[in-house]
């Protein structure tokens, strides 16, 4: 099942169910380019992990950690389906990063591997724009990666069940294919993540993990098209523009 929020023609902020193009609620059925398509969640924070693919380490010239590398980005960085994201500006490059984000269903602290799941409410499509010319030369990376809409996210949670161990990830940019890899390669599982992070910090119901991207990552350009597909979920789609 898939779960979208969005905004209906009378400006009313509504969570339905997204089925072939449209989203139901409360007995009304809305064509999808009617309403306001928002990040399906509302997340108190974006909890990133770093280098959670081996290849992606590898074209970084980094080594493979040996636990979770992680960094936040707060509610400013979201951004919805079909938005157009503002590139900061005076920068040389900013990369996208494909990436599947896993939205926590309650809040907790101190999961279990065993019982990561339990909490885990789904899944989304998550784009973890990357400012490149910061991010290299300061170590908590504001600049480089929490500034607003630097995570476009959706278009929907899709259960868990939609979502398979395998799952493609990948990510177009102008309609052209520049990553391509599974969730079967991350170095660290959905349990491992959750496990891990609520040792340090209790998640709430919303919350985002996004766990990491695969390699190929490259530079955006001002009028591009990025398209993140994850299998199993529908297209997050968006642009991005230059100031």
């Amino acid at each position: 099942m898939y779960r979208a929020r969005f905004r209906d023609p009378a400006g009313s902020v509504r969570t339905g169910q997204w089925t072939d193009g449209s989203v139901e609620f409360g007995g009304e059925t809305y064509d999808v380019d009617d309403v306001d398509l928002l990040p399906p969640c509302e997340p108190s924070k974006i909890v990133c992990v770093g280098l959670n693919y081996a290849n992606h380490a590898a074209e970084s010239g980094m080594e493979i950690p040996d636990r979770p590398l992680l960094f936040l980005k707060p509610p400013n960085a979201l951004a919805a389906h079909g938005s157009t994201v503002t590139l900061p500006a005076g920068k040389e490059r900013v990369d996208y990063e494909a990436e599947l984000g896993v939205v926590i269903g309650e809040q907790c602290r101190h999961v279990s591997e065993d019982e990561a799941m339990d909490v885990v409410a789904g899944f989304t499509c998550v784009n973890d724009v990357s400012n490149r010319d910061d991010q290299e030369i300061e170590q908590n990376w504001i600049r480089g990666k929490a500034f607003d809409n630097s995570a476009p996210l959706g278009p929907v949670v899709a259960t868990p069940d939609e979502v398979a161990e395998d799952a493609r990830i990948s990510l177009r940019v102008n309609g052209e294919t520049k990553q391509d890899s599974s969730r079967a390669d991350f170095i660290f599982s959905v349990p491992e993540l959750v496990a891990e992070i609520t040792t340090y910090m209790t998640l709430e119901a919303g919350d985002v993990i996004s766990t990491g991207t695969p390699e190929g990552v490259g530079p955006l350009a001002d009028g591009d098209t990025v398209e993140v597909d994850v299998e199993g979920i529908p297209t997050l789609e968006h642009s991005v523009r230059s100031d």
